[in-house]
């Protein structure tokens, strides 16, 4: 009976490749990043509660993720509940799920709340445009999955995401636009980083590291 009703849910269709466009995967990583965001102010909880609540959302994640590893059963039907944003790669190795959640609960347990926001921004936006970037005009590598297209479009995004928060939560300045620029760089190397650990780690962590220290330096937050 069980084994009948495991073949009713084999995967169909192979999942997609990292090279793919993989559009829905990148609604999700998005719609997921706003949807907490959006959730945090809302509800008016502290930093460090959100931080707290994520960092254990992350321990289970991985913990899911050791057993579907190791279960073939387990991993069978988590590949087809979750297929539309699965990657083919990630049938045997950990999903970016519980790195998303540990890369956000880092940058709010160790940065400034503004800081911090704006380094999930980067995230949320910065990460799967330039990979969108990247996959359809990334012509001239940069590393072996990184172009300097898809690295030219992490800067924009980040630049853009910089002024734009930072005219919400500042007064415009030559101080802000200095910010921008420095910011756009620093998102654009975080997104470069993650050809060696998991962008949804890496890229909060880098630019949040980044931005706070180069808060010290150009006053605006």
């Amino acid at each position: 009976m069980g084994q009948a009703l495991l073949s009713q849910i084999r995967i169909s269709s192979p999942l997609r490749l990292r090279s793919d466009l993989h559009i829905t995967r990148k609604l999700w990583h998005m719609a997921t990043g706003l949807i907490g965001l959006t959730f945090y102010y809302k509800s008016g909880l502290t930093t460090d509660f959100m931080a707290t609540v994520l960092l254990i959302f992350s321990g289970c994640s991985f913990f899911i993720e050791y057993l579907r590893l190791r279960n073939e059963k387990i991993n069978q039907f988590l590949m087809v509940l979750m297929k539309p944003v699965m990657r083919e790669s990630e049938k045997s190795s950990v999903s970016g799920m519980p790195f998303y959640a540990l890369g956000v609960s880092l940058s709010l347990f160790f940065f400034p709340e503004r800081i911090a926001i704006l380094s999930v921004l980067f995230l949320i936006f910065a990460d799967p445009i330039a990979s969108f970037c990247g996959i359809l005009y990334g012509r001239d590598k940069i590393l072996p999955n990184k172009s300097l297209q898809g690295t030219i479009a992490a800067f924009t995004v980040c630049y853009i995401v910089t002024l734009v928060y930072g005219l919400i939560h500042a007064s415009p300045s030559m101080n802000l636009l200095i910010f921008a620029i420095a910011g756009g760089l620093i998102g654009a190397i975080s997104e470069l980083c993650s050809q060696f650990v998991d962008d949804n780690l890496c890229i909060p962590v880098i630019s949040g590291l980044g931005l706070f220290l180069l808060n010290f330096a150009v006053n605006v937050f």
